[in-house]
């Protein structure tokens, strides 16, 4: 059995708590729509294969309007119309913060954020994909569960974790 880290070093977990939550002030000071900020969570959270933040995630997009149509077509929203430049350009560099290695991508996300986005929502969104990078691999490593949600189907179980 993993050890939770987040619980093992609490005040780690606390900083980038913290951290998260300086994020989201932020990306709403820059003029973020919270639902950009939770695709941008879910995206990174889909590529890390994070099963508890997708969990977290979905759960918060769903509170912040978020229809089950798009986060279904989520992990293929280059091919669906259904997403805003503006929300296109932070999924761009929610994927070129996620895997670094790709210098092309890192271009094209740029270039493509620059036409849509202020240099304001510009470090937002990378700073939410850099958040999220981090609060997944804190659940991968530890591998915190998914408990089947109590309740109807689409019920919220009010399970909750700051910034997961």
């Amino acid at each position: 059995m993993r050890i939770f880290i987040d619980k093992q070093s609490p005040k780690a977990f606390h900083a980038l708590v913290q951290t998260s939550e300086a994020v989201r002030t932020v990306a709403a000071e820059a003029g973020l729509d919270r639902t950009v900020v939770e695709l941008i969570d879910l995206r990174v959270s889909q590529i890390n294969g994070c099963a508890y933040c997708l969990d977290i995630h979905t759960k918060a997009a769903v509170r912040a309007g978020e229809s089950a149509q798009r986060l279904g077509v989520l992990a293929a929203w280059r091919d669906a119309a259904v997403f805003t430049p503006v929300e296109r350009a932070g999924l761009a560099l929610a994927e070129a913060t996620t895997d670094p290695t790709d210098a092309v991508a890192q271009e094209s996300a740029y270039e493509t954020a620059r036409q849509v986005l202020t240099d304001d929502q510009i470090s937002a969104a990378i700073w939410v994909a850099v958040t999220i990078n981090a609060f997944n691999r804190v659940s991968i490593m530890s591998k915190h569960p998914v408990r089947a949600h109590r309740g109807t189907p689409g019920e919220e179980s009010g399970v909750t974790v700051s910034g997961g």
